[in-house]
């Protein structure tokens, strides 16, 4: 009989086990343990990085800021707090804003954060520039509705605006100017 049809007998013959050496042991446990010391806080912090953005975007808060009937044409600065959470510290913000009505009488407001360097403007806050928002920083002006005149590279921002069934205006967020093209 040969060797092939006795392995076709007897299946469950004994093969010749190769054996671990204490060196293979060591460099697998202490591999396979660098790897996991390794990997987790890689995990970790890639959790961290991704899951803000999977997180649903809630839409931003109403800010109650004034009366409908007392927004004019001329642009008004109006300020209101903002309740900003940062991680454990939690604190009330001002925050400011220019609001208007357009010829049509829609009303909209502007961030009064200049495009150039970030400084505040002022409705005819320089007397070469009437009628005009002015940065008083660099000199930096814009049209009524936002629109870049000088310095600046973009139009100012613009807050989301709701009117309630009472007569209050409401602000959201802030979003790129709708107003000029």
């Amino acid at each position: 009989m040969t060797e092939e049809q006795k392995d076709l007998q007897h299946p469950q013959r004994k093969t010749a086990r190769r054996e671990m050496s204490r060196r293979q042991f060591l460099s697998y446990t202490l591999g396979g343990t660098g790897a996991f010391m390794v990997g987790v806080p890689i995990l970790y912090n890639l959790r961290f990085a991704v899951d803000p953005l999977l997180q649903k975007k809630e839409g931003g808060e109403w800010h109650k800021v004034i009366e409908a009937n007392k927004v004019t044409e001329e642009p008004q600065s109006i300020k209101f707090k903002v309740h900003v959470v940062d991680g454990w510290y939690e604190s009330e913000q001002q925050m400011e804003a220019w609001i208007a009505k357009d010829a049509n009488g829609n009303i909209f407001a502007l961030s009064p954060v200049c495009k150039h360097l970030g400084c505040t403007v002022n409705w005819n806050g320089n007397p070469d520039y009437q009628n005009q928002y002015y940065c008083p920083c660099h000199g930096a002006h814009y049209t009524v509705d936002g629109k870049q005149l000088a310095v600046a590279s973009a139009p100012l921002d613009e807050y989301t605006v709701r009117v309630d069934e009472n007569g209050w205006v409401y602000l959201g967020d802030i979003k790129p100017n709708t107003r000029v093209k």
